[in-house]
């Protein structure tokens, strides 16, 4: 609706769910009085921070297609889903582990983030990281909950950083990135609980037997790519895996 100023919510202090998305906001903070809040989105406007002051009921928040160059101020204790997609954020440093005990999903697809290290948020679940500039996994030794990883349309080349801590992680997405060898593929197998693999669109994939070579390393994979893993596929990969075991002897 182009509007620039929303200070006449400050009387509504029993909202509980405020929608002020295509707007051309810059200043949220008529909404600290709102302390009922529970969900807020306030998805392309031209917010420039995504500080607002503490909301101790507050939820879930989307500020997706913003100006947001960090993740300071953001210290609702009730959180538990924040989403940032598409904006300019190239650091994480003031996202505030101590405050965000109940985050659970965070989404920063389509930022400018160059790593992760600082995001290690104890309780998250899921973590979707696509459309950034990512070239090296840091940190991630903290991620004993996360279930789901999307790191599609980055810039890696090398899968050092995932560890066995990472006990919980079922889904990774690693499409669309630099990954070249079966070797870096390997250091996969760290993670004990890996069921769901995507690796299309590296150049790896484009090695003859790809899908038998990776799941001759990551034996326990359920699906590679979109496609689920046939037992005689999974039979012959055993095959090339003793063979290799074999060669190394």
């Amino acid at each position: 609706r182009g509007l620039t100023d929303i200070s006449l919510l400050e009387r509504f202090i029993h909202l509980r769910y405020v929608d002020l998305s295509k707007n051309k906001l810059k200043d949220l903070s008529p909404l600290s009085s709102l302390t009922q809040l529970l969900w807020l989105k306030v998805d392309g406007n031209l917010l420039t921070s995504a500080s607002i002051q503490e909301l101790p009921y507050l939820q879930v928040i989307s500020f997706d297609r913003n100006r947001i160059k960090d993740l300071e101020g953001i210290t609702h204790p009730l959180l538990a889903n924040l989403s940032l997609k598409e904006n300019k954020i190239e650091t994480v440093l003031g996202l505030s582990h101590e405050q965000l005990f109940s985050l659970q999903v965070l989404e920063l697809r389509g930022n400018k983030l160059k790593t992760t290290a600082g995001l290690s948020v104890s309780k998250l679940k899921k973590l979707y990281l696509a459309q950034n500039t990512i070239c090296s996994l840091e940190g991630l030794e903290e991620f004993e909950q996360l279930e789901t990883l999307h790191l599609r349309d980055n810039k890696l080349e090398a899968l050092d950083g995932f560890s066995g801590s990472m006990k919980c992680l079922q889904y990774l997405n690693l499409r669309s990135n630099g990954i070249r060898s079966f070797q870096e593929v390997e250091k996969l197998q760290v993670l004990p609980m890996l069921q769901a693999l995507v690796l299309m669109d590296n150049p790896c994939a484009e090695e003859p037997d790809y899908r038998l070579e990776v799941l001759s390393r990551l034996p326990q994979l359920q699906r590679l790519d979109k496609e689920s893993v046939e037992e005689d596929e999974r039979e012959e990969a055993e095959k090339i895996r003793q063979t290799r075991k074999e060669k190394e002897k």
